[in-house]
C-alpha cells in the first residue's frame, strides 16, 4: 500500500474485520438482548422460525450483520455490527416493531396472552464490544445457547 508522505496509514489488526462504506470504514459491534412481555416462554416451534426470519430481513434491509444471535424461549440476544448512520435505538426499533407486527398477525393465538398488541418487553440492554472482546461475548452466547436450538 503506497501511503503518501506524512501520511499514517490505517493499521488494521488481524483480529478485527472492518467494514467499508461509501466514506466510512467502521468496527461497531454491539450485544444486544431483548425480551418478550412478562417473560412468557413463548419462543418456540413456529413462532421461534418466523421471529428468526423477520430478525434476518430487517438486518439485511438495513444493512447490519448479524455476528451471531441466540433466541431462547423468552429473550433474544444479538451480536451485530451496525452501521455508523444508523442508531441502535432505531435498529431495535425496528427489528421489535416488525417482528411483533406480524406475529401478531400471523399468530392468531397470542393475541390471547398479548392482548395489549406488545409481544416484546418495552426496553432492551446494549453494549459494545469495546467493553470486552468479541470472544468473551462468542463464548458468552454458545454457553448460553439452549440444547437443539440452531443459528
Amino acid at each position: 500500500m503506497d501511503v503518501p508522505q506524512g501520511e499514517t496509514p490505517i493499521l488494521r489488526s488481524q483480529s478485527m474485520n472492518y467494514t467499508s462504506g461509501s466514506h466510512t470504514v467502521f468496527h461497531h459491534r454491539y450485544h444486544i438482548v431483548w425480551i418478550t412481555k412478562y417473560r412468557y416462554k413463548v419462543l418456540e416451534g413456529a413462532l421461534r422460525e418466523r421471529i428468526r426470519t423477520i430478525i434476518r430481513q430487517v438486518c439485511k434491509e438495513l444493512g447490519v450483520q448479524i455476528v451471531s444471535g441466540v433466541l431462547s424461549r423468552e429473550h433474544v440476544h444479538m451480536f451485530v455490527e451496525i452501521p455508523p448512520h444508523l442508531a441502535v435505538s432505531d435498529f431495535v426499533r425496528r427489528v421489535k416493531g416488525r417482528s411483533s407486527h406480524r406475529v401478531q398477525m400471523e399468530f392468531p393465538d397470542l393475541r390471547k396472552r398479548y392482548w395489549g398488541r406488545h409481544f416484546w418487553a418495552r426496553g432492551y440492554f446494549s453494549t459494545t464490544s469495546g467493553n470486552i472482546t468479541d470472544d468473551v461475548i462468542l463464548q458468552y452466547l454458545h454457553k448460553h445457547e439452549p440444547t437443539g436450538a440452531s443459528r
